[in-house]
């Protein structure tokens, strides 16, 4: 066994923010905590691929048949779904940010000092020509992925309107986070009840959520409004729970596709439907418009708590008086700017930080 010195040194000498090659040879950064927590973020899409907690469990869930090939988008983790949100416009499924290639920032801002102890990478993403001509904006989106040193990942977004014309642009966004669950019958989704809903499956039309809770035997695809800053997702078997935490995005995309439409799709396993659950922060209902001055601000906070030997709403309330400290604050005043973020954060068995 290794001594407390030799693992002290061990976990200093870890390489904290690693660029290399992942499947088919598509660039990712892997970022790592001396704690074993670790993250990666495909170049392509910008998109999150794996979350690992300090014991190696993995927290996201990514289809064993994803096709790692562009164009075609990776099946899993965390698209970002923007300027459009699945087929709520005039573009593709959920955008074109999800499969185009992202620039690595080698000189990103730097945070503020007291989250300096942090490790992060900044991915940027610029329209090219053919973009603009099928959505004639110009934008800079800048994608910063942040690993905590308890294992709390976040994603910041920040989006500028870079038009030279003076023109605002207007678009629908989502994190479209995939949750890795351990068998969807027993999973259950709390803080979406009583809330109006726009049910895909029913063409968008508006229903009333009647359960005490959201639970799971057949295909949901809903789309939740004006929800509340918290939601969870209480997973039994596994004892984990993920809880939610947004401000500025006020809807909650709920997505599993169930076996039928898991057998109907080329990149996602026939029985992998019962290891996941879709709960997306959006803003579908009413679309974003980005002026040439003024700000917004939006953020998205995801905590992942195991073994809870306390009431949930007890342990939320800990869990965001937590994430009050690690907000990163806007670094430019002077221009307009869209900035979101998700923090995700590990809790030991004691659900303590």
């Amino acid at each position: 066994m290794m001594s407390s010195t030799a693992a002290v040194k061990a976990a200093i000498e870890r390489v904290p923010v690693e660029i290399c090659k992942g499947i088919n040879g598509l660039e990712k950064v892997v970022l790592r905590e001396v704690r074993g927590s670790s993250a990666e973020v495909y170049l392509y899409g910008g998109h999150i691929t794996s979350w690992k907690n300090d014991h190696g469990e993995e927290l996201l869930f990514v289809s064993s048949k994803a096709i790692f090939k562009p164009p075609k988008p990776i099946r899993g983790g965390i698209p970002i779904c923007f300027p459009q949100f699945s087929n709520h416009g005039s573009l593709e499924q959920h955008g074109f940010a999800r499969n185009r290639f992202w620039s690595f920032d080698t000189n990103p801002p730097p945070f503020p000092t007291n989250s300096s102890n942090k490790t992060f990478v900044d991915l940027i993403l610029k329209p090219s020509e053919d973009d603009i001509k099928i959505w004639p904006h110009s934008f800079e989106f800048r994608l910063r992925v942040t690993l905590g040193p308890s294992g709390d990942l976040m994603l910041t977004s920040r989006i500028r309107n870079t038009n030279t014309d003076g023109k605002p642009f207007t678009f629908t966004f989502a994190y479209h986070t995939y949750f890795s669950v351990s068998d969807i019958s027993e999973v259950r989704v709390e803080g979406l009840e009583t809330l109006d809903y726009l049910d895909n499956l029913q063409n968008k039309k508006r229903f009333t959520e009647q359960g005490d809770a959201i639970t799971f035997e057949s295909e949901v695809d809903k789309i939740y409004l004006s929800t509340p800053t918290k939601i969870a997702i209480l997973d039994h078997e596994k004892k984990r729970t993920f809880v939610i935490r947004k401000d500025g995005l006020p809807d909650a995309v709920v997505w599993n596709p169930w076996d039928k439409k898991a057998k109907a799709m080329a990149d996602f396993g026939d029985d992998e439907y019962k290891h996941m659950l879709c709960v997306e922060a959006a803003a579908v209902e009413k679309p974003i418009t980005l002026k040439p001055v003024g700000s917004l601000i939006l953020r998205e906070s995801f905590w992942a708590a195991e073994n809870l030997d306390m009431p949930i709403l007890s342990c939320t309330g800990a869990l965001l008086q937590y994430g009050a400290r690690v907000r990163w604050q806007p670094l430019f005043k002077t221009i307009f700017t869209v900035l979101s973020s998700i923090h995700f954060l590990y809790l030991d068995g004691k659900g303590t930080l």
